[in-house]
């Protein structure tokens, strides 16, 4: 299920960016093995440089490891989501497929205007990403609220120059420790 859906979904972009298509001919019949978590989507790439349902048990050209949590990350932090991934196998494959999944975007607005018009979609994009960007907005200032209880009213979590104080106040602590013990060792001596 999550794979036809992820095939789907990528063939759609696809179909958008002839350029993604054209850098993918190249390596038709080639397979890729997506894995993110316990996900494994075996992809392979036809004739037209689109993605096709690959075979599980096939030996796949080129593999491509993401984190558990891919799905949410390529939802926050789609540009980073290739840096944590591990790719191996066919270098040139691998670097066509690196390459086509940084730069292939979505543009959600487009396909938006087909169904409601344009100055609609434009509209409705806009107020997404304010009410995005407001939900966000209110997540960090949560954030900084229960940080703030924690360290100056609750007291269970010290500030940080406290830390720096006690760390400070260790490291004198074994500093002298050191000396004591040198003294005492220079006392067996006599």
């Amino acid at each position: 299920m999550y794979a036809k859906a992820t095939l789907k979904l990528a063939n759609h972009l696809l179909n958008g960016e002839p350029w993604a298509r054209t850098r993918l001919k190249p390596f038709s019949g080639l397979t890729a093995r997506l894995e993110f978590g316990s996900l494994v989507v075996p992809i392979a790439i036809n004739h037209a440089g689109s993605f096709e349902a690959g075979d599980i048990q096939a030996p796949a050209a080129v593999s491509i490891h993401l984190p558990g949590h891919a799905p949410l990350r390529m939802l926050t932090e789609g540009q980073t989501l290739l840096q944590a991934a591990h790719i191996s196998g066919a270098a040139d494959f691998a670097e066509a497929l690196g390459f086509v999944f940084r730069n292939l975007r979505w543009d959600a607005e487009d396909d938006l205007s087909r169904l409601i018009g344009d100055v609609a979609a434009h509209r409705l994009m806009l107020g997404g990403k304010r009410f995005a960007a407001w939900h966000l907005e209110a997540a960090k200032r949560l954030a900084l609220n229960v940080v703030e209880y924690l360290t100056e009213e609750d007291r269970s979590v010290p500030r940080r120059a406290e830390v720096v104080k006690f760390c400070a106040a260790v490291d004198s602590l074994r500093g002298d420790f050191v000396q004591v013990e040198e003294r005492l060792e220079r006392l067996k001596g006599y």
